[in-house]
């Protein structure tokens, strides 16, 4: 069949449908890659990836699509999934032939109550899917394909779900369909080098986040891994197929979990002499961070989350306050770079605890960082506390632009103040006079990096402009108050 593979358009500058991990449109306009949809497009002949956020692909440019295919395959988000249904019925509409599926975590999570939104949705498919589409693809029926949910003679068929994709090396590599039906430099992520590319070298993560998306309702938490070789191999041919690369980013759940497996490929990866960044713990140890670093390290992603231990706990983070000091310390001594993320309103919340986690965020001190607001999706742990905790508000988890609003909130704080936070959060951390010399000093020497900066500096403050509008409109509470010495 001819076959679309589709990263929907929705809000402005969102990628939620991508593969990014907190699906909403960024303070800073970036885009990851649609890394889960490539794997199924590179085992059908004649597909296309169509990712259209980052391409600007309208939504009447994508509809008009529609008759040139015969199965659409739209990855699919919670806060983007009513945009998602309305494309899904004019692209029908257009070529009513078209078969549809959609896959995604909504789909995982509630795959009857995505079915019955539209009649345009002929069936889904739960968890990893990159097997099932490529076998209905080539003409095999829904109901000998394992994880599919469909309509049958007048109700839901539920197929038994499917295995984990168990070797990875199967699998073809997602950079050769980047090479033909994406372009490049339209992906950006502040902290990362422009322009990038990104794919995984494994798939699942050991750790129990409640909080965490991915593990727990699309790739599972057995970890799978490919070998070394493979994705060295791979590493190779993306660098000498994308003229003017900077940086690969492994986007693995966790790239560095074991530390006998991130030594081995650290030892053959130093030998391409190329610069890439990945995701880490703080539990990863020296040893481990300077295999790292040898091998071409530059920045590492880490989850901090919390200043506060209490939170760590209910997250089930599995790491310490005293853990990430002690990481954080290394990867300075080594010279790898940080950008730390830490969440605004996880279980157990306070003004108390957000206060720790701003100052403790400031202690570490690290190159840049992302503040959210966690929000509670279907399939986690973390959304089955809030709901039996009544801790769920009716509200949005996005504003019409489909940037972050709260959707729980906790004993005296409101939603206003949540907010609120968030901006003070960035307000204290960038706002002080080292950081301050740390960006000017790269502008002054840099010209690409100084208009880099003034974009990004636009952006930021024309959405910090808009909460605070929100603050003012929704305040219920007295804002987080300033500790002594700030």
């Amino acid at each position: 069949m001819r076959t679309l593979f589709l990263n929907p358009p929705s809000f402005e500058g969102f990628d939620g449908g991508a593969g990014s991990r907190w699906p909403a449109s960024r303070e800073i306009e970036s885009y990851w890659y649609p890394v889960w949809l490539c794997y199924p497009a590179a085992m059908i002949p004649g597909s296309k990836v169509v990712d259209a956020p980052p391409h600007k692909i309208s939504i009447e440019q994508t509809v008009a699509m529609a008759p040139d295919f015969e199965l659409l395959v739209l990855f699919t988000s919670t806060p983007g999934f009513h945009v998602d249904i309305k494309i899904a019925e004019m692209m029908k509409d257009s070529n009513p032939s078209l078969k549809v599926a959609f896959v995604g975590p909504p789909v995982t999570v509630e795959p009857e109550k995505c079915l019955s939104a539209s009649t345009a949705i002929d069936f889904v498919v739960k968890r990893e899917f990159d097997y099932q589409i490529r076998d209905y693809a080539l003409g095999k029926p829904l109901e000998e394909i394992p994880g599919v949910v469909f309509r049958k003679n007048g109700g839901i068929q539920h197929n038994p779900e499917a295995p984990v994709i168990e070797n990875l090396d199967e699998l073809p590599w997602v950079t050769k369909v980047y090479k033909s039906d994406l372009d490049f430099r339209r992906y950006n992520v502040p902290f990362l080098l422009n322009p990038y590319i990104s794919f995984y070298t494994s798939r699942g993560c050991p750790a129990m986040c409640t909080f965490c998306l991915w593990p727990q309702t699309h790739s599972g938490h057995r970890w799978r891994l490919r070998s070394s070789d493979d994705i060295v191999n791979e590493c190779r041919w993306a660098w000498q197929n994308f003229p003017g690369l900077k940086e690969i980013f492994f986007d693995d759940d966790t790239f560095n979990y074991q530390k006998a497996r991130t030594i081995e490929l650290c030892g053959k990866l130093k030998h391409l002499n190329m610069t890439w960044s990945c995701t880490s713990r703080v539990t990863t140890d020296y040893e481990t961070l300077k295999a790292m670093k040898e091998a071409g390290a530059r920045l590492l992603i880490v989850g901090y989350e919390s200043g506060d231990q209490q939170i760590l706990k209910n997250i089930k983070k599995g790491a310490t306050v005293d853990m990430a000091r002690r990481f954080t310390a290394n990867c300075k001594k080594l010279g790898l770079t940080i950008h730390g993320d830490f969440i605004i309103g996880l279980p157990g919340e306070t003004r108390e605890s957000i206060r720790k986690t701003i100052d403790f965020a400031k202690e570490l001190d690290v190159e840049t960082i992302q503040v959210s607001l966690a929000h509670p999706y279907p399939g986690t742990e973390f959304y089955e506390h809030a709901k039996k905790n009544n801790l769920i508000t009716i509200d949005s988890m996005t504003d019409e632009t489909g940037h972050q609003l709260p959707n729980v909130i906790y004993p005296g704080l409101d939603r206003a103040e949540l907010v609120d936070s968030v901006e003070r959060f960035y307000g204290e951390y960038y706002f002080r006079p080292k950081v301050a010399f740390r960006l000017v000093r790269k502008a002054i020497f840099n010209g690409a990096e100084r208009k880099r900066l003034y974009k990004e500096a636009r952006e930021y403050l024309a959405l910090r402009s808009k909460r605070k509008q929100f603050v003012k409109e929704n305040k219920q509470q007295p804002v987080l108050t300033t500790s002594a010495g700030d």
